[in-house]
């Protein structure tokens, strides 16, 4: 019985406490970190070669990536991916489809769901006589929405391409606090006759711009659930600051049948952070990814990134990476990827197993 009791208090100062962080994580108008789950990543290919993707990625999946890369599009293209965080507890949700409009241009639209559902709130379980009432336990949840309208263009010089994206935002903490956002992408790219490509995607260009309304009342009712902590209303505005991912790749045929491709890019924060290139004006974090091909239909990808100075214990830095493996299988238009993005437990990955899957609409014709 007192191993149950502890386990409960535990819980429910987990609770108690995701919910008070939940509510303060806008406490400032603009911070190194916001909006995160907009720049975690989807389809497993990608995610295999560690995010090197910003110079070729040429699918459904360029909306994400870089916009520019949907001009590569020959048909409609429909994605999906799924991903569970800590045990199932978080959910990553991502459907993307995309159409070339004419020989010159291209659209797409995607949707990414990050949320944990039925978090319990048990900030009003102790009433005022300091009784305990599991009566008063209610369920409430956290999402964040981004819906990403992408649009392509051929520039009139040969092999160069431009991509943008206007972003909406919604994320909502139960019934305590919702906000909305709008923000925009620009991305490039150039392919040269010796099938060398580059690529540069900035990300939130003009700053994206996230609106919170806050419930007061919901807000009196939790602000002491941890004492000295969220006495104030917290701020109702916060700025996403822009990112550049810089990327060059080389395809390599071998006899026909077999195709190797190197990918590099360099992701830039205008922040000091931990990242192996870090200064008080910004922060670079390379990545390298690999993908070896067999007859378009097989292929075998690799990558590392994620590159960080770990502060240690007794104050010493080490050298922190995360590596990743990941395999597809294409046919006749389907296409499924899997990538396990923390090989060895090298760093504290946000997942390690991902699934994704890619249609080409034309095979229902």
């Amino acid at each position: 019985m007192c191993i149950f009791v502890k386990k409960f208090r535990l819980k429910l100062n987990l609770a108690t406490l995701f919910c008070v962080l939940s509510i303060s994580v806008f406490s400032q108008t603009v911070r190194k970190y916001s909006n995160e789950f907009m720049n975690i990543g989807v389809d497993a290919a990608a995610l295999g070669m560690s995010n090197a993707v910003t110079s070729h990625s040429a699918d459904v999946n360029s909306g994400y990536w870089n916009p520019a890369g949907l001009l590569k599009l020959e048909d409609s293209q429909l994605a999906l991916m799924h991903s569970s965080y800590f045990a199932s507890i978080a959910n990553y949700d991502y459907v993307a489809f995309a159409k070339p409009l004419d020989d010159r241009s291209a659209f797409g639209v995607s949707l990414i769901r990050f949320a944990v559902d039925d978090i319990l709130n048990t900030t009003q379980l102790i009433d005022a006589q300091g009784n305990i009432n599991y009566d008063r336990i209610s369920l409430f949840s956290t999402a964040d929405y981004g819906l990403t309208f992408s649009y392509a263009r051929a520039l009139p010089v040969q092999g160069l391409n431009y991509g943008i994206n206007a972003k909406v935002i919604r994320r909502v903490i139960g019934d305590f606090a919702s906000s909305w956002g709008f923000g925009f992408d620009l991305g490039v790219q150039f392919e040269t006759d010796n099938r060398w490509k580059f690529g540069v995607m900035a990300r939130d260009i003009t700053t994206t711009f996230n609106a919170w309304a806050i419930d007061e009342e919901a807000f009196e009712s939790i602000k002491n659930a941890v004492e000295g902590q969220n006495q104030e209303l917290p701020e109702t505005t916060e700025i996403t600051i822009p990112k550049l991912q810089i990327g060059v790749s080389k395809l390599v045929d071998f006899n026909y049948d077999y195709t190797l491709l190197t990918a590099v890019n360099l992701n830039v924060r205008f922040n000091e952070n931990n990242d192996i290139i870090s200064t008080s004006v910004a922060s670079i974090n390379p990545a390298l990814g690999f993908e070896f091909g067999y007859i378009d239909m097989v292929y075998l990808r690799a990558g590392m990134g994620n590159f960080q100075n770990e502060l240690q214990i007794d104050n010493t830095e080490q050298l922190s990476f995360q590596p990743s493996f990941g395999v597809g299988f294409n046919y006749n238009g389907i296409q499924v990827d899997y990538a396990f993005t923390d090989i060895g437990d090298q760093s504290v990955a946000l997942y390690s197993n991902v699934f994704s899957l890619k249609i080409d609409l034309s095979i229902f014709r």
